[in-house]
């Protein structure tokens, strides 16, 4: 009986101190700097939220929080690395409708699953999109720029930020609602992709404003159109496609946040809480403003519901487009 009891009892103490373990693990964190893995390079929309985001994290946790940038493959080179790295809460992703909503059926096989793979902690943001078409075009409007693409078939080309990505499916969607033929030119993210079309080598973009308002203020961009249901408070004389009988055309940005696929649910519950009071702040939110960014925030449970509706809208508008990974 004694000895049944000691082993009773030796039991419930290794429990305690795994638990204990535990509680000093996570009541810990952070500890030390945190990663954030970006899926584009610097420059564009996504790079901006981050590092805005980044650094009201290291100040409200204590740790630095470091943007890094992990570009290709529409983003599944990066997911690919945070679904492996360890649970642990010190890298995470900056999920995307690229990663978690027309990507993943893009491709013949993943190395992960972008749903049991990972640890949704809460939305982040929303940016609507905005067609762009380089100055030196002789079209001042969307349907000057139709007539003028209908005269040059195969002649255009349009960027995007990656193959797969929301502003090469605005560009599938536009071209298919107008019927004219232009080319599809991805890019390694919308810094590299806006420099071309600044310059000349394509004449058209899809993006959110935060990459291209400074060129469209200097004049060498010209916004014709919104994908919006509502026209862009930072370009009110901009009309939307619906306005231009194009309903169609309705495509935004979105980021949200994750981590690896059994992180601790205290960890997640921290980072869910920081988070929303970075978003929530008056500087983030004065931020987002000026480059037409709308903060979303939630729950870990938003997010995941979130996700899982994107993936079900893009399946059929990819397979009906035939767009495939290259």
């Amino acid at each position: 009986m004694a000895s049944k009891l000691t082993k009773y009892v030796c039991a419930v103490v290794c429990a305690l101190a795994g638990t204990w373990a535990q509680a000093q693990s996570v009541g810990a964190y952070p500890n030390r700097p945190i990663k954030l893995i970006v899926t584009v390079p610097p420059g564009g929309a996504a790079d901006f939220i981050a590092r805005l985001l980044a650094a009201k994290l290291s100040t409200s946790m204590g740790q630095p929080v470091v943007v890094e940038n992990k570009a290709g493959a529409s983003g599944s080179l990066a997911s690919d690395f945070v679904a492996k790295s360890a649970p642990d809460g010190y890298t995470l992703l900056q999920n995307s409708i690229t990663t978690h909503g027309i990507g993943p059926h893009l491709m013949a096989k993943l190395p992960y699953d972008p749903i049991t793979s990972f640890a949704p902690i809460t939305m982040l943001a929303s940016l609507p999109l905005i067609m762009t078409i380089n100055a030196e075009l002789k079209a001042q409007t969307l349907p000057e720029f139709v007539a003028l693409a209908k005269q040059r078939p195969g002649k255009l080309a349009f960027a995007s930020s990656g193959n797969g990505g929301a502003p090469h499916m605005a560009g599938e969607l536009f071209t298919a609602a107008t019927s004219i033929d232009m080319i599809h030119a991805p890019y390694r993210g919308s810094g590299p992709a806006v420099a071309d079309l600044v310059g000349g080598q394509v004449q058209v973009m899809f993006d959110g404003a935060p990459s291209l308002l400074p060129h469209i203020t200097s004049g060498k961009i010209r916004a014709v159109a919104a994908a919006s249901p509502r026209r862009n408070p930072l370009l009110p004389n901009t009309p939307t496609f619906a306005e231009l009988g194009f309903p169609s055309v309705n495509v935004a940005l979105w980021y949200g946040l994750m981590a690896p696929a059994g992180t601790p649910p205290d960890i997640i519950a921290r980072l869910n809480r920081e988070v929303n009071q970075a978003l929530k702040s008056s500087d983030v939110l004065e931020r987002f403003a000026s480059q037409g960014t709308e903060a979303l925030g939630g729950t870990p449970e938003q997010a995941a519901s979130y996700v899982r509706q994107e993936l079900d809208r893009w399946g059929p508008v990819v397979k009906k487009a035939g767009i495939v990974a290259n």
